[in-house]
């Protein structure tokens, strides 16, 4: 099964290290990060995950939850949470689930058969309050994932769902944002009383509104 941005993520009840749990119940009003690792005991999914929970409170902040899944057992994932906690001076408090069947990776179009057939891929999934997609990203193996940009995607996706912006190319808290296209220049000087700075008909910019 493909997932499109856009598309109301599947449900799922599976084990996890916190016991039995419901997708959608566990992220309840909240927003999601679904992220998945290719096996237990692997060094760039330890760094993951001990990042991760660092940045518990960063999350919190934003409204969102975390919750990993990897093909190996509930037994294999309580020693590896403790290497975690030991080398990345951390402690990891958000679920990982065991998905040895590996239905939720089959859900959630992990299995990559080019990159291996038995295996997760590291994707990550950003889902919003309603449930759908926002946010797809695939890695490779070698490659460990930017949780600071995963957060600023997430600080983008926020705003943009609140107000009618855009961010330009490598946005940051608090930079100029993009008036919505579906928004006229008119109504845009109203809406943003911060002013609106028109360089192009089709490209206006406005100071960050929440601020």
């Amino acid at each position: 099964m493909s997932i499109r941005l856009g598309d109301t993520v599947p449900d799922f009840t599976a084990q996890s290290t916190m016991g039995e749990l419901n997708f959608y119940n566990y992220l309840g009003d909240s927003w999601g990060v679904l992220f998945s690792h290719p096996a237990d005991y692997t060094p760039v999914c330890t760094t993951e995950l001990g990042r991760t929970a660092q940045l518990k409170e960063e999350f919190a902040k934003r409204n969102v939850k975390a919750i990993a899944v990897s093909v190996d057992p509930i037994d294999k994932h309580s020693g590896w949470i403790n290497d975690i906690n030991e080398t990345q001076h951390t402690t990891v408090d958000f679920p990982i689930i065991a998905d040895a069947d590996r239905t939720v990776a089959t859900l959630y179009d992990m299995i990559h058969p080019n990159a291996s057939a038995t295996a997760t891929v590291r994707s990550l999934f950003i889902i919003g309050l309603d449930k759908k997609l926002k946010l797809s990203i695939t890695y490779p193996a070698s490659t460990g994932r930017n949780f600071t940009e995963v957060l600023r995607v997430i600080d983008s996706l926020q705003l943009s769902a609140e107000y009618s912006v855009a961010t330009p190319a490598d946005w940051q808290q608090g930079d100029d944002v993009i008036v919505a296209l579906n928004v006229s220049t008119e109504d845009a000087e109203k809406k943003f009383p911060k002013g609106v700075r028109v360089v192009k008909p089709y490209l206006r910019y406005t100071p960050q509104p929440n601020l």
